[in-house]
């Protein structure tokens, strides 16, 4: 999966939306605790009256003691505020079952039953979006992690595999379009204007991966044939009108077939592949065997409504859930702790896929980017934990950034110190030995220990311990000997107060900066606390390239000169290294001048020394423009942000700023060249013509800074010009960050235009929220009561509040104006859906990096939030935790 209640009844039953609040202090999940469950499922029936006020549930269970657990006579089965309408135990009426909070207990004396159970629920009051709830007249489900059980009364739990047969019946007016997981058997109509339709999955899975859609739909339809030489009917649902924006997703679903046959031996293993798109989501996407559930945002796309990076978003989400067909769902978690397992695995999967489809490169370099600016805060905060959690109150807050990506980058290691082919040999032995089981980390982690012959007992410790590690580069030059040092300090997380060291696989090369070349890239790998690696016939101190690829999820702490990194900025062979070598310039300028340790003459220095590398950038014909793009994109203030202690976000943003001005200024002959070397380039999708417009727009925002007249022309002629949602997005958003009379009439000229386009109607909110218009905050206000703004859509909330979170100047306004919005935007959400609102709250939990003022006026909102009567346990957990 890429990542609620209060009453009301009908026929007397509590209804999932608004069932009573969950209690203060929700029990704490330990993951040395896990016991199997007493009960095999080895098959599950269910039948579906659907309707979007009252759908009647009636779930039939075959279920048998398991020999693998201890022994109960007792049955729990999950719930979430349901109560059974009637039970029965081999087809007979039961009345001896009782209740223990939310969960159904059944007495069973014999070793296997049936039992039958029915449940009423109203998916219209479902804001939470788990279960089934309605989404614009379509019915459909989310069930992980833990949604199912407010379907039906369940074992709602991942090591828990059934066989499930649905059988639907609805109004066929209202939902002509019935769908369930894997082949569909047999369908029919009543008399009476309703229809029915049976679907079978012959693969067990767990409860989670359940799904169910009823809807009045279209489809793309199209197929493809396996390796094996299998037809699969593919078929992409959407409401009547967007089909035509449906192509580039199904594209992107046949190639990630293929690639993953020949990449992984990876065949799909059902008659049909169905995937249905939803607006209200709060996830991205959800693997669901063989009915993928999508959100909108990454399904559809086309040249007037989405961006180049959306295209690139739909490709890879659309290729994450497929690959969970194998890393997921015929393998699965044996419980919640081992997420990782499958997220982030299928992470790297649809990482590699996206590299393979693109440029390799800038992938890399747009997944570190992700990783640092998300992951890499949580891993230094309140709520960093280990990519295998000890623990948890709600399972929910763990689909994290450190699950996926840092979870991603831990594998990706394993394949760096193993080579592609000995990792794909592991993951052969891991497919194969655990096909159809709910397996562990520990299980994967020993699979390719086997197939790539390594010993990685010490590397499980990434498994384990949370934190990012710092290596500290030290090196010496004696004769023709060059010695690196290198040491490793995995600093205190909460609760992990001592780390040991952990092996840190280091891509290098040696460059001879008379030659601008180097012998040949080498991997050491660094797994003692502090280590000598020493390189003989190096005649002439070397420029050491480190960490070449981002080979490991590491913080570099090395000692180059300016002159060195201009050197490697410009000369490094190794497209993630130049680019950090690049960010390394300027992340020590800006640093140095906020923290007041370069001014003057040394100011003026580090300017020149960025100013030289980023002509470099601007002038090198053997660059594409994407990844020149990438050379002359200023580092972020969230990541400027970690890399001082009791930062100031807003100076660190001026200073931004006025380096950019500067540069600006300094190579405004060389931008315009570059600017107008792009905007003669035609549009297509292919490399080229992306990489112009990727470098019209981050011209733009230089010119912006200096030369803001010069750039409110330029953007509201390519606005006016553009013939495509990049151009035009990216020349609004310049504009919307100017005080400049454009703004306003391009602004209401986009939504004009797109008004009818959620979608697009999003980006015009998030344009706004990340503006770095002086008045940013008073902007959101006003938007937030907008006609179109809700916060019953995820994606709209996402659009205006999450944006504005992401802005330093807005949200870290030093009268705590965006402090408090985004604490009464927690309180008004979480009652309507608990997932989405705590989401918000680590936005918060960063107090403790900024500046003493700043840091009590943001600890004083979560202090509110943590006061408030009946907060989920979603909010709850995230707040008490930030506080810690």
């Amino acid at each position: 999966m890429d990542i609620a209640r209060t009453p009301s009844t009908a026929d007397g039953n509590p209804q999932l939306a608004d069932a009573p609040p969950e209690p203060k202090e929700p029990a704490i999940i330990r993951r040395k605790d896990y016991r199997p469950f007493e009960w095999l499922v080895p098959e599950t029936r269910l039948h579906f009256d659907l309707d979007a006020n009252k759908t009647k549930v009636v779930s039939t269970l075959t279920v048998e003691r398991n020999p693998a657990a201890d022994a109960s006579p007792t049955i729990r089965l999950n719930g979430d505020g349901l109560e059974p309408d009637w039970v029965e135990v081999d087809g007979e009426a039961v009345n001896s079952w009782t209740m223990d909070g939310d969960d159904l207990l059944v007495t069973l004396p014999g070793d296997s039953h049936t039992i039958s159970i029915a449940t009423t629920i109203d998916p219209s009051a479902n804001s939470q979006l788990m279960g089934l709830f309605a989404s614009g007249g379509i019915l459909c489900t989310q069930c992980e992690a833990e949604g199912f059980r407010r379907i039906t009364f369940f074992p709602d739990r991942p090591d828990v595999l059934s066989t499930y047969s649905v059988r639907m019946e609805a109004s066929k007016a209202d939902y002509p379009v019935l769908l369930a997981n894997g082949n569909n058997t047999d369908s029919g109509e009543s008399a009476d204007g309703r229809h029915w339709a049976e679907w079978h999955d012959p693969w067990p899975k767990p409860s989670y991966l359940f799904a169910l859609v009823a809807g009045d739909l279209v489809a793309n339809r199209d197929s493809f044939t396996t390796m094996g030489g299998r037809t699969v009917d593919l078929a992409i649902f959407v409401r009547e009108g967007d089909e035509g924006r449906t192509q580039h997703a199904m594209d992107s679903l046949k190639a990630s077939m293929k690639w993953d046959e020949e990449t992984f031996g990876r065949e799909y293993d059902l008659d049909i592949y169905n995937i249905v798109a939803v607006s209200d989501f709060n996830m991205g996407a959800m693997e669901n065997k063989g009915l993928n559930v999508f959100n909108t945002k990454y399904v559809l796309a086309d040249v007037e409504t989405a961006t180049d990076g959306d295209f690139d978003a739909v490709e890879g989400v659309i290729a994450h859930e497929y690959f969970h067909n194998w890393s997921g769902n015929r393998i699965t978690c044996r419980d919640w702790f081992q997420l990782s397992l499958k997220e982030g695995f299928t992470v790297l999967r649809d990482q590699l896929f996206s590299q393979d489809m693109n440029s390799e490169p800038v992938k890399r370099i747009e997944d570190v980017r992700v990783l640092r600016s998300i992951q890499f805060p949580e891993d230094s905060g309140p709520l960093a934990h280990p990519i295998r959690p000890d623990s948890y109150r709600e399972i929910s807050n763990f689909y994290t950034s450190t699950v996926y990506n840092k979870g991603a980058e831990v594998i990706r290691m394993m394949r760096t110190m193993a080579g592609p082919e000995k990792f794909r040999a592991g993951t052969d032995i891991y497919f194969d030995t655990h096909d159809g089981e709910a397996a562990t980390c520990e299980d994967f982690v020993a699979s390719i220990e086997r197939g790539a012959g390594l010993d990685l007992t010490q590397f499980r410790r990434w498994y384990e311990q949370a934190g990012t590690p710092k290596v500290t580069v030290e090196s010496r030059h004696e004769g023709s000997t060059y010695t690196l040092s290198l040491a490793q300090e995995v600093p205190p997380t909460p609760g992990q107060p001592d780390k040991k060291p952990m092996p840190i696989p280091l891509k290098i090369a040696l460059f001879d900066k008379a030659s601008g070349t180097h012998s040949g890239e080498q991997l050491v790998v660094l797994d003692e606390a502090r280590q000598d690696f020493t390189f003989n016939g190096i005649d002439s101190p070397p420029v050491l390239s480190i960490n070449r690829g981002f080979s490991a999820p590491v913080r570099i702490e090395r000692d180059l000169s300016r002159e060195e990194l201009v050197f490697l900025a410009a000369q490094d062979d190794d497209a993630f290294a130049r680019y950090e070598a690049m960010q390394e310039l300027v992340v020590g300028h800006i640093v140095g001048v906020v923290t007041g340790k370069l001014s003057g003459t040394e100011e003026e220095k580090g300017r020149e020394a960025i100013r030289e590398a980023t002509l470099s950038a601007l002038t090198d014909e053997g660059l594409d423009d994407l990844m020149r793009g990438e050379l002359l994109m200023l580092p972020g203030v969230t990541y400027l942000i970690e890399q001082v202690d009791a930062a100031d976000p807003v100076a660190l943003s001026d200073v931004r700023e006025d380096l950019k001005a500067w540069l600006g200024r300094e190579l405004a002959s060389e931008f315009y060249r570059v600017y107008e070397r792009a905007e003669a380039v035609p549009f297509s999708l292919e490399a080229e013509a992306k990489g112009a417009r990727k470098l019209k727009t981050l011209v733009l925002t230089y010119l912006a800074a200096s030369d803001p007249d010069k750039a409110a022309e330029l953007a509201a002629r390519q606005y006016d010009r553009a013939d495509n949602m990049t151009d035009r997005q990216g020349a609004l958003m310049v504009l919307t960050g100017l005080d400049t009379p454009e703004r306003t009439g391009k602004l209401l000229e986009f939504y004009d235009r797109f008004k009818d386009n959620a979608l697009v109607v999003d980006k015009w909110f998030a344009l706004q929220a990340t503006s770095l218009h002086p008045s940013v905050v008073e902007h959101v206000e006003a938007l937030a009561d907008h006609p179109q703004f809700t916060l019953k859509n995820p994606n709209r909330v996402r659009s205006l509040y999450m944006a504005f979170a992401g802005n330093p100047r807005g949200f870290h306004r030093a009268d705590g104006a965006g402090y408090r919005m985004i604490a009464d935007l927690i309180l008004k959400l979480d009652p309507i859906n608990a997932q989405t609102a705590a989401r918000f709250v680590p936005a918060l939990g960063r107090w403790k990096k900024v500046d003493p003022e700043r840091s009590r006026l943001m600890r004083a909102e979560l202090e509110r939030v943590a006061a408030a009567d009946k907060l989920s346990r979603d909010t709850y957990e995230q707040v008490q935790r930030s506080l810690g």
